[in-house]
């Protein structure tokens, strides 16, 4: 008899046992956050011509604003923040402003030409785009007071007709920033052309 109950509690085991420890495994995945890159002040970007998106020049990653959102690839992955500098979160796929982003426009920056047209870009203070880039996407104040920027850029009317922006007499384009500047956001995907 003992002998029986022996064998009964031996098989119990061995049959419950691996069941019960395999219930406590879990798989978790941690994706690493991108470094930190240090900025002595809040950076000023500028608007990429014929986008919503602002980009950083003065470092050598990519960071963009865009729709209320920092952005920045890193290592194959993006991820975004409410914050220059802080509070990465993993975003899963690429965002869709990315795909309007020319892989060159850190040369053309450099170089004030887009699409063969000078570029007069602007410099955009943090606090005015934390402030206005909703206002500004809404106005397409970059598209209508100054091409973004970029002189003779023709550019698509609401009736889908591409007209040719000239440059106004006495008007300065660039340079000197005045306070008007356009931070262009919204929702995810949202691009005008």
């Amino acid at each position: 008899m003992k002998k029986l109950i022996l064998k009964i509690l031996f098989l119990t085991l061995v049959v419950f046992a691996p069941v019960s420890a395999m219930a406590g495994v879990s798989v978790h995945i941690d994706i690493p956050l991108p470094p930190p890159i240090i900025f002595p002040a809040p950076p000023m970007p500028v608007v990429i011509p014929e986008t919503d998106v602002y980009a950083v020049p003065d470092v050598q990653d990519d960071i963009f604003f865009y729709g209320g959102w920092w952005w920045r690839p890193w290592e194959g992955r993006w991820y975004r923040s409410h914050y220059y500098d802080r509070g990465w979160g993993y975003y899963r796929g690429t965002p869709a402003f990315h795909r309007n982003i020319p892989a060159g426009w850190r040369d053309n920056y450099r170089n004030h030409q887009w699409n063969g047209h000078p570029w007069e870009h602007q410099r955009v203070q943090h606090r005015d785009l934390q402030r206005n880039w909703q206002g500004w996407q809404k106005d397409r104040h970059w598209e209508k007071h100054n091409s973004w920027g970029v002189q003779g850029l023709p550019h698509q009317n609401k009736q889908g007709n591409i007209q040719s922006h000239q440059p106004q007499s006495g008007h300065q384009q660039g340079g000197q920033g005045h306070g008007n500047h356009h931070g262009e956001g919204g929702p995810e995907g949202h691009d005008r052309r």
